[in-house]
């Protein structure tokens, strides 16, 4: 795992958080000052909330900050994101300083590949390559051949010989749904996301029988029986894509609710219903996502802390998969 600072992590566990702020401050304007003054780029992910995104220079899927990531001069870079997010941005820039707001937001998906115990599960097949899906760890990184996101995962796998065996992890929704699409028969690991599991196709089958011209649009890591009702599936970037090119008027969201905020900007004539969840919480919400506030990036951008810091064996491990992603994303233009 990544080696975060402790002395700096401390600050945060004893309060830096609550250092007041200003109740008069503009925090809009003064993020905009702090990234000006320090040469810092702010990416967030579609699935933090609305503020955060209206506030970012980038916004984007796993593969698209990835890129961002990877070709920024910026000499800071702060993550409005999970973890294993700002990890990615760290692996791809030793030389950089790279920030994220609150270091208890972490990821499901990831949590359900602890490294140690997917070696073990590895080593069992030694004739297969393992291709994992970029929301993990660095660790888990560090054990693969291949990095994918559910946008380039497809021609990832195409761009392999038709009788290379592989892994998949560690979600096995997603791993399900390319075996489908892509007629292989991939070894899964048992991970997913607590957030696309959790949605109800009894309920979703209900809203569609209420708004009976909307299209249902979801994300590959939901649950095999979800995306059976889908009329399209695809990455969260693909998704609002798909929003913005369709005649449709009314859209069922099936995926985290951040992404209805750049939809409803794209489309502002269009309607748009998050799918509902199995039970009477707001799931579809990701607690981890939603950890980061405007509040808790300004403190960020002003004190420079909390701080990711990598071990250098360890982001070497984990960069070789990443730059293979890369090089066949710019391969297939993705």
């Amino acid at each position: 795992m990544a080696d975060i600072n402790i002395a700096k992590a401390n600050i945060e566990t004893r309060g830096f958080l609550d250092v007041g702020i200003d109740i008069s401050l503009d925090l809009f304007a003064e993020i905009e000052r702090l990234k000006k003054e320090k040469n810092a780029i702010l990416l967030a992910h579609y699935y933090q909330e609305p503020d955060i995104q209206d506030v970012a220079d980038y916004i984007g899927d796993s593969l698209g900050l990835a890129q961002q990531a990877e070709k920024t001069d910026a000499d800071i870079i702060v993550f409005a994101g999970v973890h294993f997010m700002a990890e990615t941005a760290k692996i791809l820039n030793p030389g950089k300083k790279v920030l994220l707001p609150d270091l208890k937001a972490g990821c499901s998906l990831s949590d359900s590949a602890p490294p140690e115990l997917f070696k073990v599960f590895r080593d069992k097949y030694p004739d297969h390559i393992v291709i994992t899906y970029i929301n993990c760890s660095a660790g888990m990184k560090a054990l693969s051949d291949i990095i994918c996101t559910s946008s380039n995962a497809k021609a990832i796998i195409d761009s392999l010989p038709k009788d290379q065996k592989i892994i998949f992890a560690p979600d096995k929704n997603l791993g399900a749904y390319l075996n489908k699409v892509t007629g292989r028969n991939m070894l899964l690991w048992n991970g997913a996301c607590m957030v696309h599991e959790i949605f109800s196709l009894e309920k979703i089958v209900k809203l569609k029988h209420r708004h009976p011209e909307a299209k249902v649009i979801a994300h590959p890591e939901c649950e095999e029986a979800v995306l059976s009702v889908a009329d399209y599936i695809g990455s969260t970037t693909g998704l609002l894509k798909y929003t913005q090119q369709s005649t449709a008027n009314e859209f069922i969201v099936v995926t985290e609710t951040g992404i209805l905020h750049q939809m409803q900007k794209a489309n502002p004539l269009k309607t748009f219903i998050p799918a509902p969840p199995n039970n009477s919480c707001a799931c579809n919400d990701c607690p981890h996502m939603k950890l980061n506030t405007l509040e808790k990036l300004y403190l960020c951008m002003e004190y420079e802390l909390p701080e990711i810091i990598m071990d250098e064996k360890l982001r070497l491990a984990a960069l070789r998969p990443i730059e293979r992603m890369l090089e066949i994303s710019r391969t297939y233009k993705l």
